[in-house]
């Protein structure tokens, strides 16, 4: 998958097709809040995007406040959004649920 960055087009494309994500105000990533029931759902998640993650090699900023999930993804060697963001995102949004 390449690492070259999108153009706004075809970010805003993708973010219209991938509930729940928007651009992040910098313009250069996107970002998406994931709320569950509890810790141990949330924690779920992330343990299960980490190993996508790292079969990717393309691993997300991210935090986790008792059962939310905040994430912002973008390329850093790109200097921004790239298809690997997009499909991370549409992994997280499958694994979600949604």
């Amino acid at each position: 998958m390449t690492r070259e960055k999108l153009s706004k087009d075809a970010i805003t494309a993708a973010l219209a097709e991938l509930g729940g994500w928007s651009l992040a105000t910098d313009g250069t990533s996107i970002k998406r809040s994931f709320v569950f029931k509890n810790f141990s759902e949330a924690f779920a998640f992330m343990t299960r995007v980490a190993l996508a993650a790292e079969k990717m090699d393309h691993h997300p900023d991210w935090s986790n406040v008792y059962k939310t999930v905040d994430v912002t993804l973008n390329t850093h060697d790109a200097g921004g959004v790239t298809a690997l963001d997009i499909a991370l995102a549409t992994k997280m949004n499958r694994y979600f649920g949604g």
